[in-house]
Protein backbone atom coordinates (compact mmCIF):
# COMPACT_ATOMS: atom_id res chain seq x y z
CA UNK A 1 0.00 0.00 0.00
CA UNK A 2 1.46 3.57 -0.96
CA UNK A 3 1.50 5.53 2.12
CA UNK A 4 1.51 9.48 2.07
CA UNK A 5 5.33 9.39 2.58
CA UNK A 6 6.40 7.39 0.18
CA UNK A 7 4.13 9.27 -2.40
CA UNK A 8 5.44 12.38 -1.40
CA UNK A 9 9.37 11.31 -1.81
CA UNK A 10 8.29 9.82 -4.84
CA UNK A 11 7.29 13.12 -6.02
CA UNK A 12 10.31 14.83 -4.47
CA UNK A 13 12.50 12.54 -6.07
CA UNK A 14 11.28 12.81 -9.47
CA UNK A 15 11.71 16.81 -9.43
CA UNK A 16 15.26 16.12 -7.96
CA UNK A 17 15.56 13.94 -10.79
CA UNK A 18 14.44 16.27 -13.67
CA UNK A 19 16.04 19.24 -12.05
CA UNK A 20 19.24 17.35 -12.17
CA UNK A 21 19.12 16.26 -15.85
CA UNK A 22 18.43 19.72 -16.72
CA UNK A 23 20.91 21.63 -14.51
CA UNK A 24 24.19 19.48 -15.25
CA UNK A 25 24.30 19.28 -18.87
CA UNK A 26 24.00 23.46 -18.51
CA UNK A 27 26.78 23.69 -15.94
CA UNK A 28 29.13 21.99 -17.45
CA UNK A 29 28.90 24.08 -20.63
CA UNK A 30 29.04 27.21 -18.38
CA UNK A 31 32.09 25.70 -16.55
CA UNK A 32 34.43 24.85 -19.79
CA UNK A 33 37.73 26.52 -19.62
CA UNK A 34 38.17 29.39 -22.21
CA UNK A 35 41.85 29.72 -22.52
CA UNK A 36 42.39 33.23 -22.65
CA UNK A 37 44.08 35.62 -20.57
CA UNK A 38 41.90 37.35 -17.65
CA UNK A 39 41.38 40.90 -18.93
CA UNK A 40 42.09 43.81 -16.88
CA UNK A 41 39.98 47.28 -16.68
CA UNK A 42 41.30 50.49 -14.56
CA UNK A 43 38.52 52.97 -13.93
CA UNK A 44 40.17 56.38 -13.14
CA UNK A 45 37.67 58.45 -11.50
CA UNK A 46 38.02 62.19 -11.40
CA UNK A 47 36.72 63.34 -7.72
CA UNK A 48 37.97 67.11 -7.92
CA UNK A 49 36.50 69.82 -6.10
CA UNK A 50 34.14 70.18 -9.15
CA UNK A 51 32.15 67.14 -9.15
CA UNK A 52 29.75 68.78 -6.32
CA UNK A 53 28.39 70.84 -9.09
CA UNK A 54 24.69 69.24 -8.94
CA UNK A 55 23.60 69.27 -12.95
CA UNK A 56 23.18 65.66 -13.91
CA UNK A 57 19.74 64.47 -13.61
CA UNK A 58 19.14 67.14 -10.56
CA UNK A 59 22.04 65.56 -8.57
CA UNK A 60 25.75 65.97 -8.11
CA UNK A 61 28.26 65.02 -10.55
CA UNK A 62 29.62 62.69 -7.50
CA UNK A 63 26.83 61.45 -6.90
CA UNK A 64 25.72 60.32 -10.92
CA UNK A 65 29.22 58.78 -10.80
CA UNK A 66 28.68 56.93 -7.57
CA UNK A 67 25.41 55.25 -8.80
CA UNK A 68 27.22 54.29 -12.15
CA UNK A 69 29.90 52.72 -10.37
CA UNK A 70 27.65 50.51 -7.98
CA UNK A 71 25.97 49.23 -11.01
CA UNK A 72 28.85 48.50 -13.19
CA UNK A 73 30.25 47.19 -9.97
CA UNK A 74 26.71 44.41 -9.47
CA UNK A 75 27.53 43.77 -13.79
CA UNK A 76 31.43 43.33 -13.97
CA UNK A 77 31.61 39.87 -15.94
CA UNK A 78 33.58 37.52 -13.61
CA UNK A 79 36.50 36.97 -15.80
CA UNK A 80 37.23 40.68 -15.96
CA UNK A 81 39.93 42.06 -12.98
CA UNK A 82 38.80 45.00 -12.58
CA UNK A 83 40.84 47.98 -10.33
CA UNK A 84 39.26 51.51 -9.25
CA UNK A 85 42.01 55.37 -9.22
CA UNK A 86 41.18 58.05 -8.18
CA UNK A 87 42.71 61.30 -9.18
CA UNK A 88 41.93 64.47 -6.58
CA UNK A 89 40.72 62.71 -4.22
CA UNK A 90 42.49 63.43 -0.77
CA UNK A 91 44.23 67.02 -1.07
CA UNK A 92 41.95 69.92 -0.53
CA UNK A 93 44.78 72.41 -0.54
CA UNK A 94 45.87 75.43 -2.72
CA UNK A 95 49.34 74.19 -3.30
CA UNK A 96 49.65 73.32 -6.78
CA UNK A 97 52.71 70.68 -6.70
CA UNK A 98 50.93 69.08 -3.76
CA UNK A 99 47.47 68.83 -5.95
CA UNK A 100 48.87 67.80 -9.14
CA UNK A 101 50.06 64.37 -7.06
CA UNK A 102 46.64 63.83 -5.98
CA UNK A 103 46.46 60.33 -7.19
CA UNK A 104 46.07 57.49 -5.46
CA UNK A 105 44.67 53.41 -6.00
CA UNK A 106 41.47 52.85 -4.55
CA UNK A 107 41.11 49.22 -5.63
CA UNK A 108 43.73 47.20 -6.64
CA UNK A 109 42.94 45.93 -10.50
CA UNK A 110 42.20 42.18 -9.07
CA UNK A 111 39.03 39.35 -9.29
CA UNK A 112 36.20 41.88 -8.05
CA UNK A 113 35.22 41.40 -4.49
CA UNK A 114 31.96 43.60 -5.28
CA UNK A 115 31.07 44.42 -1.75
CA UNK A 116 35.00 45.62 -1.15
CA UNK A 117 34.89 48.06 -4.22
CA UNK A 118 31.57 49.59 -3.57
CA UNK A 119 32.79 50.01 0.19
CA UNK A 120 35.47 51.98 -1.09
CA UNK A 121 33.42 54.28 -3.43
CA UNK A 122 31.28 55.19 -1.07
CA UNK A 123 34.31 56.99 1.12
CA UNK A 124 35.16 58.87 -1.84
CA UNK A 125 34.07 62.90 -1.58
CA UNK A 126 34.90 65.97 -3.85
CA UNK A 127 38.41 67.27 -3.40
CA UNK A 128 40.96 68.83 -5.20
CA UNK A 129 42.62 69.24 -8.37
CA UNK A 130 42.27 67.44 -11.36
CA UNK A 131 45.80 65.83 -12.37
CA UNK A 132 44.85 63.89 -15.43
CA UNK A 133 48.08 63.63 -16.89
CA UNK A 134 49.73 62.31 -13.52
CA UNK A 135 46.81 59.62 -12.71
CA UNK A 136 47.17 58.40 -16.60
CA UNK A 137 51.03 57.70 -15.88
CA UNK A 138 50.33 55.68 -12.38
CA UNK A 139 47.28 53.97 -14.08
CA UNK A 140 49.59 52.52 -16.75
CA UNK A 141 51.73 50.86 -13.64
CA UNK A 142 48.63 49.87 -12.02
CA UNK A 143 48.44 46.70 -14.60
CA UNK A 144 49.74 42.77 -13.91
CA UNK A 145 51.76 41.48 -16.47
CA UNK A 146 50.13 39.01 -19.13
CA UNK A 147 48.45 38.97 -22.27
CA UNK A 148 45.41 39.79 -21.57
CA UNK A 149 43.43 43.18 -23.05
CA UNK A 150 44.19 46.61 -20.59
CA UNK A 151 41.51 49.46 -20.57
CA UNK A 152 42.28 52.51 -18.54
CA UNK A 153 38.31 54.60 -18.49
CA UNK A 154 38.70 57.49 -17.36
CA UNK A 155 35.90 59.23 -16.62
CA UNK A 156 36.18 63.42 -15.44
CA UNK A 157 34.21 66.94 -15.40
CA UNK A 158 36.98 69.17 -16.49
CA UNK A 159 40.32 69.54 -18.28
CA UNK A 160 43.48 68.76 -16.16
CA UNK A 161 44.82 71.25 -14.24
CA UNK A 162 48.20 70.43 -13.79
CA UNK A 163 50.09 71.23 -17.55
CA UNK A 164 52.83 71.26 -18.89
CA UNK A 165 52.28 67.70 -18.22
CA UNK A 166 50.05 67.37 -21.27
CA UNK A 167 47.54 64.65 -20.37
CA UNK A 168 47.79 63.64 -24.14
CA UNK A 169 51.26 63.74 -24.70
CA UNK A 170 51.03 61.36 -21.65
CA UNK A 171 48.83 58.74 -23.94
CA UNK A 172 51.39 59.12 -26.56
CA UNK A 173 54.15 58.40 -24.37
CA UNK A 174 52.25 55.18 -23.15
CA UNK A 175 51.33 54.11 -26.75
CA UNK A 176 55.05 54.71 -28.04
CA UNK A 177 55.78 52.46 -25.45
CA UNK A 178 54.29 49.36 -27.70
CA UNK A 179 51.98 48.53 -24.40
CA UNK A 180 48.86 46.74 -25.73
CA UNK A 181 46.68 49.38 -23.38
CA UNK A 182 43.72 51.57 -24.50
CA UNK A 183 42.25 54.27 -22.96
CA UNK A 184 38.60 55.24 -23.28
CA UNK A 185 37.68 58.74 -21.95
CA UNK A 186 34.24 60.17 -21.02
CA UNK A 187 33.19 64.03 -20.47
CA UNK A 188 30.45 64.70 -18.15
CA UNK A 189 28.99 68.41 -18.93
CA UNK A 190 31.67 68.71 -21.54
CA UNK A 191 32.77 72.04 -22.88
CA UNK A 192 34.53 72.47 -25.99
CA UNK A 193 38.23 72.28 -24.28
CA UNK A 194 37.51 69.68 -22.41
CA UNK A 195 36.33 67.56 -25.39
CA UNK A 196 39.26 68.51 -27.64
CA UNK A 197 41.94 66.72 -24.55
CA UNK A 198 39.78 63.77 -24.07
CA UNK A 199 39.57 63.09 -27.71
CA UNK A 200 43.27 63.43 -28.30
CA UNK A 201 44.03 61.08 -25.16
CA UNK A 202 41.38 58.16 -26.94
CA UNK A 203 43.09 59.14 -30.20
CA UNK A 204 46.59 58.02 -29.12
CA UNK A 205 45.89 55.00 -28.15
CA UNK A 206 43.09 53.72 -30.42
CA UNK A 207 40.21 54.51 -27.62
CA UNK A 208 36.69 56.37 -27.58
CA UNK A 209 35.43 59.53 -25.94
CA UNK A 210 32.19 60.16 -24.88
CA UNK A 211 30.45 62.77 -23.89
CA UNK A 212 27.96 62.37 -20.82
CA UNK A 213 25.12 64.55 -19.31
CA UNK A 214 23.07 61.58 -17.66
CA UNK A 215 23.96 59.09 -15.39
CA UNK A 216 22.00 56.27 -17.15
CA UNK A 217 24.25 57.17 -20.34
CA UNK A 218 27.18 57.10 -18.04
CA UNK A 219 25.91 53.47 -16.63
CA UNK A 220 25.64 52.15 -19.98
CA UNK A 221 28.92 53.35 -21.74
CA UNK A 222 31.32 52.27 -18.77
CA UNK A 223 28.98 48.74 -18.53
CA UNK A 224 29.72 48.40 -22.36
CA UNK A 225 33.66 49.22 -22.08
CA UNK A 226 33.98 46.63 -19.36
CA UNK A 227 32.10 44.15 -21.71
CA UNK A 228 34.67 44.81 -24.54
CA UNK A 229 37.62 44.57 -22.19
CA UNK A 230 36.57 40.69 -21.78
CA UNK A 231 35.83 40.60 -25.49
CA UNK A 232 38.58 38.55 -27.81
CA UNK A 233 40.84 40.98 -29.79
CA UNK A 234 39.33 41.16 -32.80
CA UNK A 235 42.02 43.36 -35.74
CA UNK A 236 39.50 45.16 -38.13
CA UNK A 237 40.29 44.48 -41.95
CA UNK A 238 40.19 47.55 -44.19
CA UNK A 239 37.82 47.51 -46.69
CA UNK A 240 36.68 50.18 -49.25
CA UNK A 241 32.93 50.21 -50.05
CA UNK A 242 31.85 51.67 -53.72
CA UNK A 243 28.90 53.34 -54.86
CA UNK A 244 26.92 50.62 -56.43
CA UNK A 245 26.50 46.93 -55.15
CA UNK A 246 27.67 45.86 -58.91
CA UNK A 247 30.90 46.82 -57.99
CA UNK A 248 31.04 46.55 -54.24
CA UNK A 249 33.63 43.85 -52.95
CA UNK A 250 32.25 41.00 -51.36
CA UNK A 251 32.90 40.03 -47.95
CA UNK A 252 32.68 36.97 -45.20
CA UNK A 253 32.57 36.95 -42.12
CA UNK A 254 34.35 39.19 -40.01
CA UNK A 255 34.99 42.77 -39.25
CA UNK A 256 35.74 45.67 -41.58
CA UNK A 257 36.77 49.52 -41.71
CA UNK A 258 36.18 51.96 -43.94
CA UNK A 259 35.53 55.54 -44.44
CA UNK A 260 31.95 57.15 -45.36
CA UNK A 261 32.03 60.88 -46.43
CA UNK A 262 29.52 63.23 -45.54
CA UNK A 263 25.64 61.97 -46.60
CA UNK A 264 27.47 59.20 -48.33
CA UNK A 265 26.79 55.77 -49.46
CA UNK A 266 28.29 52.99 -49.04
CA UNK A 267 27.97 49.17 -50.84
CA UNK A 268 29.29 46.02 -49.75
CA UNK A 269 28.45 42.34 -50.90
CA UNK A 270 28.11 39.31 -49.38
CA UNK A 271 27.12 35.25 -50.60
CA UNK A 272 24.03 34.07 -48.35
CA UNK A 273 23.45 30.34 -49.01
CA UNK A 274 20.15 28.74 -48.47
CA UNK A 275 19.22 27.73 -44.88
CA UNK A 276 22.17 30.44 -43.27
CA UNK A 277 21.16 33.54 -41.58
CA UNK A 278 23.31 37.11 -42.33
CA UNK A 279 24.20 38.93 -39.17
CA UNK A 280 25.19 42.68 -39.71
CA UNK A 281 25.75 45.40 -38.10
CA UNK A 282 27.46 48.73 -38.67
CA UNK A 283 28.55 52.06 -36.31
CA UNK A 284 29.50 55.24 -37.72
CA UNK A 285 31.92 57.74 -35.46
CA UNK A 286 31.93 61.60 -35.48
CA UNK A 287 35.72 61.74 -35.49
CA UNK A 288 34.69 66.03 -35.64
CA UNK A 289 32.16 68.47 -34.98
CA UNK A 290 29.18 67.62 -36.27
CA UNK A 291 25.77 69.20 -36.36
CA UNK A 292 22.91 67.48 -34.12
CA UNK A 293 20.40 65.83 -35.34
CA UNK A 294 21.81 62.40 -37.54
CA UNK A 295 21.47 58.96 -38.56
CA UNK A 296 22.69 55.55 -40.54
CA UNK A 297 20.66 53.41 -42.30
CA UNK A 298 21.80 49.75 -43.32
CA UNK A 299 19.70 48.16 -46.05
CA UNK A 300 19.82 44.70 -47.01
CA UNK A 301 18.44 44.56 -50.85
CA UNK A 302 18.84 42.12 -53.71
CA UNK A 303 20.91 42.48 -56.67
CA UNK A 304 18.03 43.68 -58.47
CA UNK A 305 17.24 46.66 -55.76
CA UNK A 306 14.42 44.72 -53.99
CA UNK A 307 14.76 45.89 -50.12
CA UNK A 308 15.03 42.90 -47.98
CA UNK A 309 15.01 44.38 -44.45
CA UNK A 310 16.87 47.42 -42.94
CA UNK A 311 18.27 48.67 -39.86
CA UNK A 312 17.96 52.51 -38.69
CA UNK A 313 19.62 54.69 -35.83
CA UNK A 314 18.87 58.63 -35.26
CA UNK A 315 20.88 60.76 -32.82
CA UNK A 316 20.78 64.21 -31.53
CA UNK A 317 24.21 65.23 -31.04
CA UNK A 318 24.75 63.66 -27.60
CA UNK A 319 26.92 60.43 -28.28
CA UNK A 320 29.84 60.30 -30.93
CA UNK A 321 29.09 56.60 -32.39
CA UNK A 322 25.66 56.13 -33.65
CA UNK A 323 24.90 51.94 -34.83
CA UNK A 324 22.30 49.96 -35.76
CA UNK A 325 21.83 46.67 -37.50
CA UNK A 326 20.27 43.66 -39.35
CA UNK A 327 19.44 39.96 -39.44
CA UNK A 328 18.27 38.05 -42.71
CA UNK A 329 17.81 34.53 -42.81
CA UNK A 330 17.49 32.65 -45.94
CA UNK A 331 14.92 29.84 -46.29
CA UNK A 332 16.35 26.35 -46.95
CA UNK A 333 16.03 25.17 -50.30
CA UNK A 334 12.92 22.94 -51.62
CA UNK A 335 15.28 20.19 -53.13
CA UNK A 336 17.90 18.31 -50.89
CA UNK A 337 20.69 19.85 -53.03
CA UNK A 338 23.60 20.93 -50.59
CA UNK A 339 25.42 22.89 -53.61
CA UNK A 340 22.52 25.10 -53.87
CA UNK A 341 23.85 28.09 -55.34
CA UNK A 342 24.41 31.10 -52.80
CA UNK A 343 22.36 34.21 -53.24
CA UNK A 344 24.28 37.73 -53.26
CA UNK A 345 22.70 39.93 -50.63
CA UNK A 346 23.73 43.93 -51.04
CA UNK A 347 24.33 46.21 -48.21
CA UNK A 348 23.94 49.68 -48.17
CA UNK A 349 25.05 51.89 -45.57
CA UNK A 350 23.91 55.66 -45.69
CA UNK A 351 24.57 58.06 -43.14
CA UNK A 352 22.75 61.68 -42.36
CA UNK A 353 25.71 63.20 -40.40
CA UNK A 354 26.64 66.93 -41.68
CA UNK A 355 29.34 69.13 -40.80
CA UNK A 356 29.64 71.60 -38.82
CA UNK A 357 30.75 75.11 -40.15
CA UNK A 358 34.45 75.36 -41.11
CA UNK A 359 34.95 71.72 -40.21
CA UNK A 360 37.08 69.76 -42.63
CA UNK A 361 34.76 67.25 -44.61
CA UNK A 362 37.25 64.72 -45.58
CA UNK A 363 38.78 62.48 -45.01
CA UNK A 364 35.14 60.99 -44.46
CA UNK A 365 33.27 59.73 -41.47
CA UNK A 366 34.85 56.03 -39.74
CA UNK A 367 32.58 53.07 -40.29
CA UNK A 368 32.95 50.25 -38.56
CA UNK A 369 31.30 46.86 -40.45
CA UNK A 370 30.51 43.42 -38.67
CA UNK A 371 29.24 40.44 -40.98
CA UNK A 372 28.71 37.26 -39.28
CA UNK A 373 26.88 34.56 -41.54
CA UNK A 374 25.95 31.35 -40.03
CA UNK A 375 23.73 28.64 -40.01
CA UNK A 376 20.08 28.85 -39.67
CA UNK A 377 17.96 28.67 -37.06
CA UNK A 378 15.98 25.91 -38.64
CA UNK A 379 19.60 23.71 -38.53
CA UNK A 380 18.96 20.52 -36.25
CA UNK A 381 22.23 21.50 -34.34
CA UNK A 382 21.54 25.00 -33.63
CA UNK A 383 17.84 24.72 -32.44
CA UNK A 384 16.26 28.34 -31.53
CA UNK A 385 13.07 28.00 -31.71
CA UNK A 386 11.32 31.41 -30.76
CA UNK A 387 14.73 33.26 -30.18
CA UNK A 388 14.96 30.19 -26.57
CA UNK A 389 18.19 28.87 -28.59
CA UNK A 390 19.17 25.60 -26.71
CA UNK A 391 17.15 26.75 -24.12
CA UNK A 392 14.09 25.40 -25.81
CA UNK A 393 14.62 22.02 -24.48
CA UNK A 394 14.96 23.57 -20.96
CA UNK A 395 11.46 25.31 -21.00
CA UNK A 396 9.50 21.75 -22.35
CA UNK A 397 11.43 19.60 -19.84
CA UNK A 398 10.48 21.90 -17.36
CA UNK A 399 6.76 22.26 -18.39
CA UNK A 400 6.57 18.57 -18.42
CA UNK A 401 7.89 18.39 -14.75
CA UNK A 402 5.30 20.99 -13.87
CA UNK A 403 2.21 18.70 -15.49
CA UNK A 404 4.05 15.59 -13.89
CA UNK A 405 4.17 17.02 -10.59
CA UNK A 406 0.80 19.07 -10.50
CA UNK A 407 -0.72 15.48 -11.74
CA UNK A 408 0.56 13.55 -8.65
CA UNK A 409 0.15 16.41 -6.17
CA UNK A 410 -3.58 16.37 -7.75
CA UNK A 411 -3.56 12.13 -6.73
CA UNK A 412 -2.35 12.57 -3.54
CA UNK A 413 -4.55 15.21 -2.76
CA UNK A 414 -7.68 13.31 -3.33
CA UNK A 415 -6.50 9.98 -1.47
CA UNK A 416 -6.21 12.33 1.34
CA UNK A 417 -9.70 13.54 1.56
CA UNK A 418 -10.74 9.71 0.25
CA UNK A 419 -8.58 8.51 3.68
CA UNK A 420 -9.85 11.44 5.69
CA UNK A 421 -13.73 10.35 4.94
CA UNK A 422 -13.45 7.02 5.35
CA UNK A 423 -11.69 7.51 9.15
Amino acid sequence: MITRKRLAAGVCALLVALTAGIAFPVAAVAGEPTGQAAPQVDLVLDVSGSMRTADIDGGTRMAAAKQAFNEVLDATPEEVQLGIRTLGADYPGDDRKTGCKDTAQLYPVSTLDRTEAKTQVATLSPTGWTPIGPALLKAAGDFAAGDGSKRIVLITDGEDTCAPLDPCEVAREIAAKGVDLTIDTLGLVPNTKMSKQLSCIAEATGGTYTSVEHTTELTDKVNQLVDRAADPVVTPVATEGTDSCATAPTLKSGLYTDREEFTQQRWYRVDVKPGQELRTSVSVGADRAVNPSYGVLLRAVTVHGREIVRGEAAGNGRTDVISTGLRYPKAESDSDDEDAPAETVCLQVTNSFSAASGVKTAPGLPLELTVDVVDGPSKASDVASFGLGRGWWLLGALILAGFVAGLLWGWLSRWRVAVWRTN
